[in-house]
């Protein structure tokens, strides 16, 4: 939204929207990384994983390394997209880093990156094989403008599922059967008032030989993608104290990072978000209105941050 729309941010701290004036989208539902596309060819060389990390319920997480955490933060945008400045995104910004620094990750932070850019920052974290090799994980986040299926670099816009591909098991070796998690804080389209919408599956294979030396994983796998807000909604941001999802992931991570499997932190954050926000800005149409997240998770195994100290 344009900065005419809201309360400026000297008086009372206001809530905006991570998407162009007047929600222009194209109405495209985003997709999990991969989906639709051809096949490619799988990467060279096996990944060696002990019968008992394969069969495990848990993550193996006491690698020499936590992994790489890369906070991507887009706030100002050519002119040419009619985007307004995103105030209150590096309120966004200094949290995760620092919650991930706290986690144990070594964080990356960049700063209003263009789409080839972002795309160029995530392949080469994908294809660093010794130090993937040796981590625990991978954790991106962007914080950005957005539409459905889309997020914006600071000249155009970009594919999500494109940022995501290269991390896919039959691209990215060294991360085969470790938790990729990617956090998206941007908008997925131009309607209030979010509602949640739920798919779930749960299928689980009991295997009568456990001594096979050969075991194959679905190269969509150990994916958590944690969208701000289900598709078709605006994303809320407050002009001085950062993005609503942020806000609430930073206070839940702070508190339950060392204690609570990941799936449970983000669901305690959906409730955060859902039952402690609601917008205030300076047009009566937009007062009032919520907003929930939405977890889209492959993950196979349970995430649980073990502290390395």
């Amino acid at each position: 939204m344009s900065s005419k729309d809201t309360v400026d941010a000297k008086t009372i701290p206001d809530d905006r929207t991570d998407a162009k004036p007047h929600g222009a989208g194209e109405g495209k539902m985003p997709q999990l990384p991969g989906q639709h596309m051809p096949p490619l060819p799988r990467s060279a060389g096996e990944t060696m994983m002990t019968a008992e990390e394969f069969f495990a319920d848990e993550y193996k997480m006491d690698y020499p390394n936590r992994g790489r955490a890369i906070i991507i933060n887009n706030k100002t945008f050519d002119r040419s997209l009619g985007l307004g400045e995103r105030t209150g995104t590096d309120q966004d910004a200094i949290a995760l880093h620092q919650r991930c620094e706290e986690m144990g990750f070594d964080v990356d932070m960049y700063q209003d990156l263009r789409c080839e850019d972002m795309r160029q920052v995530l392949s080469k974290a994908s294809q660093n094989e010794n130090y993937n090799q040796e981590s625990d994980c991978f954790m991106c986040a962007i914080l950005s403008h957005g539409e459905e299926g889309v997020v914006f670099g600071i000249d155009s816009k970009i594919e999500t599922k494109l940022l995501l591909e290269p991390f896919k098991g039959n691209n990215c070796n060294s991360l085969v059967g470790k938790p990729k998690i990617f956090i998206i804080q941007a908008c997925q389209g131009s309607q209030f008032d979010g509602g949640v919408h739920v798919d779930v599956a749960d299928a689980k294979s009991h295997m009568s030989n456990r001594e096979i030396q050969v075991h194959k994983i679905p190269s969509e796998a150990d994916f958590l993608i944690a969208y701000s807000v289900v598709p078709g909604y605006f994303s809320w941001r407050n002009s001085a104290n950062g993005s609503w999802f942020i806000q609430a992931l930073s206070s839940v991570l702070a508190q339950n990072w060392q204690s609570l499997d990941l799936l449970t932190i983000m669901t305690r954050v959906n409730k955060k978000v859902a039952y402690e926000f609601e917008s205030r800005t300076g047009k009566e149409f937009m007062n009032q209105k919520k907003q929930i997240p939405c977890i889209t998770s492959m993950l196979t195994k349970e995430v649980r941050f073990k502290s390395k100290k």
